[in-house]
């Protein structure tokens, strides 16, 4: 389920769910989602990915399950930069078009 920018879908569905982190949790969803196309595209083990990230083995199942409520977003963001991927956090008024809140793109 993704809108056309990926993240109000999966926000909205979230805090449907009365979630009160579903900025963060989305943000940790797309991260995630990038994380694993990742490892799928260069064929990596989770071993083999828990030795690149310094994850643990059963960290990294939990990511590829999108099993997410135990890691942080700066685990997801050192992860993804283990794997020569640049990750950036630009904060900026909020507006009237752009809402105040979390968007994660990638």
């Amino acid at each position: 389920m993704r809108s056309n920018d990926g993240h109000k879908c999966v926000v909205n569905v979230l805090n449907d769910l009365g979630l009160e982190d579903a900025d963060e949790l989305s943000a940790k969803a797309v991260l995630a989602v990038k994380l694993n196309e990742l490892i799928e595209k260069r064929g990596l083990s989770q071993t083999e990915v828990a030795g690149i990230t310094g994850m643990t083995q059963p960290k990294v199942s939990q990511v590829r399950r999108h099993k997410l409520q135990n890691i942080s977003l700066e685990r997801l963001m050192q992860a993804l930069v283990s794997l020569d991927q640049h990750v950036e956090i630009v904060v900026r008024p909020a507006r009237r078009t752009v809402p105040a809140g979390i968007t994660v793109a990638a």
